[in-house]
């Protein structure tokens, strides 16, 4: 599997284009405020199917490692806030989701798969200071990169 590139959008070595998105939690989360700790941005299709369960449960399982490596994992889908409150308790997910139901995040960062109306799975490091480090977008939303690989990535270059 191979990642393939936007044609526009963000790009490594750029400051991520910042957002306010609502959170799981209750309030909304700009991203902007979160610097000074490594983040990785994880879009997602869709909650409640079956390779974003699968991906999603890895990373709730393996929380720790990107804990330890300093890493915050910001999952985004497009998903309304009611129904991403409802499937973090499903999975006992200790991180907050982001709710991107109108789109525009995906269309800001490239992966909002126009004709089916949500993001492709795609994958943004962004290091302390905003800054992109590595990104990924799969050729295909049912294509997924595995925690290893993700870890890899963030060993590579924070």
């Amino acid at each position: 599997m191979t990642a393939v590139s936007a044609a526009s959008g963000p790009s490594v070595g750029e400051i991520a284009p910042d957002f306010t998105l609502p959170s799981t939690a209750g309030e909304k989360v700009t991203l902007s405020s979160l610097r000074g700790k490594p983040i990785l941005l994880a879009f997602f299709p869709l909650a409640f199917s079956s390779t974003c369960t699968a991906e999603l449960c890895e990373m709730r399982d393996d929380d720790a490692h990107f804990h330890t490596r300093g890493v915050t994992v910001v999952p985004i889908s497009v998903d309304s806030i009611y129904a991403l409150k409802e499937y973090k308790a499903k999975h006992q997910f200790r991180v907050d989701f982001l709710s991107d139901f109108r789109r525009d995040v995906s269309r800001l960062y490239d992966v909002l798969l126009e004709d089916r109306f949500y993001s492709n799975r795609a994958y943004f490091l962004i290091d302390r200071d905003g800054v992109i480090r590595w990104k990924h977008v799969e050729e295909t939303p049912s294509h997924r990169r595995d925690d290893a690989q993700l870890l890899a990535a963030i060993d590579a270059v924070l």
